[in-house]
Protein backbone atom coordinates (compact mmCIF):
# COMPACT_ATOMS: atom_id res chain seq x y z
CA UNK A 1 0.00 0.00 0.00
CA UNK A 2 1.27 3.42 -1.21
CA UNK A 3 1.79 5.62 1.94
CA UNK A 4 -0.10 9.38 1.70
CA UNK A 5 2.66 11.59 0.71
CA UNK A 6 1.98 14.11 4.00
CA UNK A 7 2.67 11.29 6.20
CA UNK A 8 5.88 10.71 4.36
CA UNK A 9 8.98 11.98 7.42
CA UNK A 10 10.98 14.26 5.40
CA UNK A 11 14.50 12.84 4.68
CA UNK A 12 17.28 15.48 4.88
CA UNK A 13 19.53 13.54 3.25
CA UNK A 14 17.19 15.25 0.35
CA UNK A 15 18.43 18.31 0.89
CA UNK A 16 20.56 20.01 -1.63
CA UNK A 17 24.37 19.48 -0.16
CA UNK A 18 24.85 22.90 -1.11
CA UNK A 19 22.31 23.46 1.30
CA UNK A 20 23.18 21.92 3.84
CA UNK A 21 26.88 23.42 3.60
CA UNK A 22 25.91 26.78 3.31
CA UNK A 23 23.65 26.34 6.66
CA UNK A 24 26.54 24.65 8.54
CA UNK A 25 29.14 27.78 7.45
CA UNK A 26 26.58 30.29 8.57
CA UNK A 27 26.03 28.66 12.00
CA UNK A 28 30.12 28.60 12.50
CA UNK A 29 30.44 32.36 11.17
CA UNK A 30 27.55 33.33 13.70
CA UNK A 31 29.30 31.60 16.34
CA UNK A 32 32.63 33.20 15.25
CA UNK A 33 31.61 36.70 14.68
CA UNK A 34 29.24 36.66 17.71
CA UNK A 35 32.40 35.72 20.09
CA UNK A 36 34.32 38.32 18.60
CA UNK A 37 31.44 40.92 19.48
CA UNK A 38 31.52 39.39 23.11
CA UNK A 39 35.23 39.69 23.31
CA UNK A 40 36.17 42.92 22.00
CA UNK A 41 37.64 41.85 18.79
CA UNK A 42 34.91 43.29 16.63
CA UNK A 43 33.83 46.87 18.60
CA UNK A 44 30.45 48.65 18.97
CA UNK A 45 29.83 50.60 16.01
CA UNK A 46 32.18 48.72 13.76
CA UNK A 47 30.79 48.10 10.12
CA UNK A 48 29.70 44.15 8.94
CA UNK A 49 30.60 44.66 5.31
CA UNK A 50 29.54 40.86 3.60
CA UNK A 51 31.93 41.16 0.86
CA UNK A 52 34.54 41.72 3.42
CA UNK A 53 33.89 39.10 6.08
CA UNK A 54 32.83 36.57 2.71
CA UNK A 55 36.73 37.26 1.74
CA UNK A 56 37.59 37.08 4.96
CA UNK A 57 36.34 34.01 5.91
CA UNK A 58 36.80 32.21 2.67
CA UNK A 59 32.71 31.83 2.49
CA UNK A 60 29.94 32.72 0.12
CA UNK A 61 28.00 36.01 0.89
CA UNK A 62 24.92 33.81 1.35
CA UNK A 63 25.86 32.37 4.99
CA UNK A 64 27.24 35.49 5.56
CA UNK A 65 23.54 37.06 5.44
CA UNK A 66 22.42 34.25 6.95
CA UNK A 67 24.77 34.64 9.77
CA UNK A 68 24.21 38.86 10.22
CA UNK A 69 20.49 37.91 10.45
CA UNK A 70 20.81 35.81 13.34
CA UNK A 71 22.96 38.30 14.94
CA UNK A 72 20.00 40.99 14.60
CA UNK A 73 17.59 38.73 16.19
CA UNK A 74 19.95 38.80 19.41
CA UNK A 75 20.19 42.18 19.01
CA UNK A 76 24.48 42.11 18.90
CA UNK A 77 24.19 43.90 15.18
CA UNK A 78 21.96 46.54 13.78
CA UNK A 79 21.25 48.36 10.36
CA UNK A 80 21.72 51.66 9.89
CA UNK A 81 19.96 52.87 7.08
CA UNK A 82 22.82 53.62 4.31
CA UNK A 83 25.65 53.28 6.74
CA UNK A 84 24.84 48.97 6.09
CA UNK A 85 25.29 46.82 9.34
CA UNK A 86 26.91 47.14 12.01
CA UNK A 87 27.82 46.25 15.79
CA UNK A 88 25.41 47.51 18.40
CA UNK A 89 25.82 50.63 20.39
CA UNK A 90 24.07 51.43 22.94
CA UNK A 91 22.11 54.44 25.10
CA UNK A 92 23.41 55.46 28.80
CA UNK A 93 19.54 54.71 29.91
CA UNK A 94 19.57 51.40 28.01
CA UNK A 95 23.03 50.17 29.21
CA UNK A 96 21.70 50.92 33.06
CA UNK A 97 18.44 49.63 32.56
CA UNK A 98 20.49 45.93 31.27
CA UNK A 99 22.69 45.91 34.24
CA UNK A 100 19.60 46.44 36.35
CA UNK A 101 17.95 43.84 34.79
CA UNK A 102 22.00 41.72 35.21
CA UNK A 103 21.67 42.22 38.84
CA UNK A 104 18.16 40.95 39.22
CA UNK A 105 19.30 38.00 37.25
CA UNK A 106 22.51 37.39 38.81
CA UNK A 107 20.69 37.58 42.36
CA UNK A 108 18.47 35.15 41.80
CA UNK A 109 20.75 32.67 40.19
CA UNK A 110 23.04 33.13 43.41
CA UNK A 111 19.75 32.67 45.70
CA UNK A 112 19.00 29.25 44.37
CA UNK A 113 22.75 28.42 44.12
CA UNK A 114 22.86 29.05 48.25
CA UNK A 115 19.65 26.38 48.25
CA UNK A 116 21.27 23.91 45.76
CA UNK A 117 24.99 23.90 44.85
CA UNK A 118 26.66 20.85 45.74
CA UNK A 119 30.22 20.02 47.43
CA UNK A 120 31.50 20.00 43.72
CA UNK A 121 30.09 23.19 42.82
CA UNK A 122 31.69 25.17 46.06
CA UNK A 123 34.81 23.36 45.52
CA UNK A 124 34.54 24.71 41.76
CA UNK A 125 33.92 28.57 43.19
CA UNK A 126 36.52 28.20 45.81
CA UNK A 127 39.09 27.33 43.34
CA UNK A 128 38.07 29.73 40.59
CA UNK A 129 37.96 32.60 43.25
CA UNK A 130 41.66 31.20 44.08
CA UNK A 131 43.14 31.70 40.32
CA UNK A 132 41.40 34.68 40.06
CA UNK A 133 43.44 36.20 43.63
CA UNK A 134 46.41 34.92 41.20
CA UNK A 135 45.45 36.32 38.08
CA UNK A 136 45.36 40.02 39.63
CA UNK A 137 48.46 39.52 41.76
CA UNK A 138 50.36 38.65 37.88
CA UNK A 139 48.15 41.74 36.54
CA UNK A 140 46.78 39.32 33.98
CA UNK A 141 43.19 41.66 33.14
CA UNK A 142 42.35 39.51 30.17
CA UNK A 143 42.70 36.33 31.80
CA UNK A 144 41.15 38.08 35.13
CA UNK A 145 37.88 38.23 32.70
CA UNK A 146 37.99 34.73 31.29
CA UNK A 147 38.12 33.44 34.81
CA UNK A 148 35.25 36.19 36.04
CA UNK A 149 32.87 34.36 33.10
CA UNK A 150 33.87 31.07 34.37
CA UNK A 151 32.98 32.06 38.24
CA UNK A 152 29.58 33.75 37.07
CA UNK A 153 29.06 30.23 34.93
CA UNK A 154 29.51 28.10 38.02
CA UNK A 155 26.86 30.05 39.74
CA UNK A 156 24.53 29.80 37.19
CA UNK A 157 25.30 26.27 36.74
CA UNK A 158 24.75 25.62 40.83
CA UNK A 159 20.74 26.86 40.21
CA UNK A 160 20.05 24.12 38.54
CA UNK A 161 17.68 26.27 37.10
CA UNK A 162 18.09 25.73 33.69
CA UNK A 163 15.78 28.75 31.79
CA UNK A 164 17.30 30.89 34.31
CA UNK A 165 20.63 30.12 33.38
CA UNK A 166 20.06 30.15 30.01
CA UNK A 167 17.97 33.97 29.38
CA UNK A 168 21.03 35.04 31.82
CA UNK A 169 23.70 33.98 29.69
CA UNK A 170 21.83 35.33 26.54
CA UNK A 171 21.90 39.07 28.64
CA UNK A 172 25.46 38.66 29.92
CA UNK A 173 26.62 37.98 26.50
CA UNK A 174 24.66 40.86 24.84
CA UNK A 175 26.48 43.33 27.49
CA UNK A 176 29.49 41.86 27.41
CA UNK A 177 31.83 44.69 25.68
CA UNK A 178 30.47 47.07 28.44
CA UNK A 179 31.05 44.35 31.35
CA UNK A 180 34.67 44.13 30.18
CA UNK A 181 35.18 48.00 30.56
CA UNK A 182 33.44 47.87 34.14
CA UNK A 183 36.30 45.24 34.84
CA UNK A 184 39.23 46.88 33.52
CA UNK A 185 38.25 50.30 35.42
CA UNK A 186 40.94 50.98 37.94
CA UNK A 187 40.68 48.95 40.94
CA UNK A 188 37.86 47.19 39.75
CA UNK A 189 39.61 43.78 39.99
CA UNK A 190 40.35 44.25 43.76
CA UNK A 191 36.99 45.08 44.42
CA UNK A 192 35.59 42.07 42.21
CA UNK A 193 37.33 40.01 44.88
CA UNK A 194 36.17 40.98 47.61
CA UNK A 195 32.43 41.02 46.46
CA UNK A 196 33.28 37.32 45.09
CA UNK A 197 34.49 36.04 48.13
CA UNK A 198 31.07 37.44 50.17
CA UNK A 199 28.67 35.60 47.27
CA UNK A 200 30.80 32.12 47.91
CA UNK A 201 30.50 33.14 51.93
CA UNK A 202 26.73 33.37 50.99
CA UNK A 203 26.62 30.05 49.35
CA UNK A 204 28.29 28.44 51.39
CA UNK A 205 26.74 29.46 54.44
CA UNK A 206 23.18 28.59 52.00
CA UNK A 207 22.06 32.05 53.31
CA UNK A 208 19.98 32.44 50.06
CA UNK A 209 18.89 36.08 50.99
CA UNK A 210 22.87 37.16 51.48
CA UNK A 211 23.40 35.47 48.25
CA UNK A 212 21.11 37.06 46.02
CA UNK A 213 22.03 40.80 47.82
CA UNK A 214 25.78 40.02 47.31
CA UNK A 215 25.32 38.86 43.79
CA UNK A 216 23.33 42.22 42.64
CA UNK A 217 25.39 44.81 44.57
CA UNK A 218 28.26 43.15 42.79
CA UNK A 219 26.74 43.27 39.36
CA UNK A 220 24.59 46.70 40.01
CA UNK A 221 26.23 50.24 38.75
CA UNK A 222 25.50 52.78 41.73
CA UNK A 223 26.92 55.94 42.77
CA UNK A 224 30.19 56.83 41.84
CA UNK A 225 30.90 53.46 40.20
CA UNK A 226 27.87 54.56 37.56
CA UNK A 227 29.58 58.13 37.39
CA UNK A 228 32.90 56.57 36.38
CA UNK A 229 31.77 53.84 34.27
CA UNK A 230 30.44 56.50 32.04
CA UNK A 231 32.86 58.60 32.82
CA UNK A 232 35.47 56.13 31.45
CA UNK A 233 33.20 54.01 28.74
CA UNK A 234 34.79 54.29 24.95
CA UNK A 235 32.79 57.23 22.63
CA UNK A 236 32.23 54.40 20.03
CA UNK A 237 30.32 52.01 22.52
CA UNK A 238 27.43 54.37 22.84
CA UNK A 239 24.72 55.72 20.45
CA UNK A 240 25.32 59.58 20.00
CA UNK A 241 23.16 61.68 21.89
Amino acid sequence: MRIPDALVKEDSTSKPQGAVRDTTRAEHLRAKLEEMIVDGTLAPGEKLDELNLANRFDVSRTPVREAIRALLAIGLVEVHGRQGTRVATMSIPKLVEMFDHMAALEGLCASYAARRASGEDLAGLNDLQAKLVGAFEEKQPEKFYKLNTEFHDTIYAAARAPYLQAETVKLRRRLAPFRMQVTYQPGRMHATLEEHQRIVSAIEAMDAAEAARAATDHVRLLGDDLTDFIAMMPPNLIEPS
